[in-house]
């Protein structure tokens, strides 16, 4: 487990002698608590979370989603793009589980909803996370009826990876258009989409069409070969 503060390490414990087996602390950043919580207890768990006078995280800072489709197994190298390249961590040794390396690997809880908790009077600060059971259909309960706030966070998680949250008054796309095909976070969604949109002035409304441009790879930075960079080949004389 990463080290904790002493502050920290004091709220944990409050935190687990109150709430017990109905969550699960996660190794996560140093100086940062984490908890995951189950589907079925994260109404039960938020709502102590914010009334106990021991925790009182009365401020719901952010929910988002997260899609760990792929996640610890795909690497992307890209050590022609950076002075030092870089990858996406991976477990080693799991590679040789999948047979057929065309075959898509789903992981068992793909989806997981995020929540970024202040407490203002004790000055914590808290994350909570809670995986969604069913990957065609993510699915777990709204906290609106105990952070207003969650409603518009709700939407875009459920805009940009398709969870649902349950009980949210008001749950439609927030981000992006309408008649959007798709949610633009997950991982297996299309670089360049789904459709291209445009104003056609003939038919005085937006006009959806097929994607025109060819699918490419996107890389932070791209070093080229250029003697304006190379100190050995400019012109000593230049200023």
């Amino acid at each position: 487990m990463t080290q904790l503060s002493p502050k920290l390490e004091a709220l944990a414990t409050g935190i687990e002698s109150k709430l017990g087996s109905s969550l699960t602390r996660h190794d996560s950043s140093p100086g940062e608590l984490t908890y995951i919580v189950s589907p079925d207890e994260l109404v039960a768990v938020a709502t102590t979370l914010r009334d106990d006078e021991a925790f009182r995280f009365e401020m719901l800072m952010d929910v988002c989603g997260v899609d760990y489709l792929s996640y610890g197994r795909a690497e992307w190298d890209s050590d022609s793009a950076t002075n030092t390249g870089f990858s996406r961590g991976v477990h080693r040794g799991q590679e040789s589980e999948i047979e057929d390396p065309d075959t898509k690997y789903s992981p068992p809880n793909r989806f997981a909803s995020v929540y970024h908790l202040l407490s203002i009077e004790h000055n914590h600060r808290l994350r909570i996370k809670c995986f969604c059971t069913d990957n065609e259909r993510p699915m777990v309960d709204s906290v609106v009826s105990i952070w207003s706030s969650a409603e518009w966070y709700e939407r875009e998680a459920f805009d940009l990876f398709g969870i649902v949250y349950v009980g949210n008054p008001d749950l439609r796309r927030i981000l992006t258009d309408y008649g959007f095909i798709g949610h633009p976070f997950r991982k297996d969604f299309p670089l360049i989409g789904n459709v291209e949109m445009r104003y056609d002035p003939g038919k005085g409304r937006v006009v959806y069409e097929p994607v025109s441009i060819e699918p490419r790879t996107l890389v932070p930075k791209t070093i080229r070969d250029d003697n304006r960079y190379d100190p050995d080949l400019k012109d000593k004389t230049d200023a």
